[in-house]
């Protein structure tokens, strides 16, 4: 059974950073897998915000608003997806979710963690 856990959120102050983790069990991310890895957020009273993907081939996606900040990345080695998140700003305020697509089309999310905190105070 494929699970994800998501770790590393916390309280930061503007202009701090942070790093996420996810790890990946039950599945094995390789070259020779198709998967797809993403990041997602939802602030209070906010709908669910795509943040960033990234595919089997190391290619990654990132929403517009937050390219330049945020970087993701994988470790197979270690089944682990990371989002390092640079300049952070109050509205970066969030929930955030790890997910995965093992169809590897980056859109048929079927598998999700629990979430880890990220608030960024003023």
């Amino acid at each position: 059974q494929v699970q994800l856990q998501e770790s590393g959120g916390g309280s930061v102050q503007s202009g701090g950073s942070l790093r996420l983790s996810c790890a990946v069990s039950g599945y094995t991310a390789s070259r020779n897998n198709r998967y797809c890895m993403g990041w997602f957020r939802q602030a209070p009273g906010k709908g669910r915000e795509g943040v960033a993907s990234i595919g089997m081939d190391g290619g990654t996606s990132y929403a517009d608003s937050l390219k330049g900040r945020f970087t993701i990345s994988q470790d197979n080695a270690k089944n682990t997806l990371y989002l390092q998140m640079n300049s952070l700003k109050p509205e970066d305020t969030a929930m955030y979710y790890c997910a995965a697509d093992l169809g590897g089309y980056c859109r048929n999310w079927g598998y999700w963690g629990r979430g880890t905190q990220v608030t960024v105070s003023s």
